[in-house]
């Protein structure tokens, strides 16, 4: 049941997106849930809506550093989740990603963040192996391990889908889409990660960030 209910949960959560959407100088939208906080102005205490933010995280990467919210500060980066012994959509993924890789690991503001969903067996010198068999350098690309409970609740602020299904091929599932974060920490756009074709759609959107950022 949880294997069919999350991705359909996924896909209603991203439907209502589209009907609360705004936009900024780059013509992308800000993608998430407004969140309602109450400020105080002239005296009054009024209630206003912000956009949804990443909030502050913690993990460690292959090269065992330490990755954060001050990692990501003023850079563009790409969010998926995956496990290295996947053995269904993650290569697919990866292969797609490692085109947006090669073209922007010059940008000393672009980053990557793959979080490993499977903490027990993706430990950073599991992660160290999977870097190297993609040729790929933690200066821009960071496979993040750490806390389970972490992971799983960080996911949900990506709006992607991850979860333990003993069901599910190796034992997860999850989904294959990026997202796109702008250098305040907000989602500007979800891809499907196992489409190369949708990956030009990502690097489209991702030089208007560049440019109006």
């Amino acid at each position: 049941m949880k294997k069919i209910f999350y991705p359909l949960l996924l896909l209603s959560m991203l439907l209502v997106f589209t009907q609360c959407l705004s936009t900024d100088g780059s013509g992308l939208p800000v993608i998430g849930f407004k969140q309602l906080i109450e400020k105080q102005v002239n005296g009054k205490k009024i209630v206003d809506s912000v956009d949804h933010i990443i909030p502050p995280f913690r993990f460690i990467n292959q090269d065992s550093n330490i990755v954060d919210q001050q990692t990501v500060a003023n850079k563009v980066y790409l969010v998926d989740f995956f496990f290295t012994s996947c053995p269904t959509i993650c290569p697919k993924v990866k292969k797609n990603m490692k085109r947006v890789y090669d073209a922007y690991k010059h940008r000393d503001d672009f980053l990557i963040l793959s979080h490993s969903i499977d903490v027990k067996y993706d430990t950073v010198g599991r992660l160290a192996w999977y870097a190297s068999k993609f040729n790929i350098s933690a200066q821009t690309w960071h496979l993040l391990t750490g806390e389970k409970e972490a992971i799983y609740k960080m996911s949900y602020e990506y709006y992607i889908t991850a979860l333990e299904d003993e069901e599910a091929p190796g034992g997860y599932d999850h989904s294959g889409y990026i997202a796109l974060v702008d250098k305040n920490r907000k989602i500007r756009g979800m891809y499907d990660g196992t489409d190369a074709d949708k990956m030009k759609d990502l690097m489209r959107d991702m030089d208007l960030l560049f440019k109006y950022e």
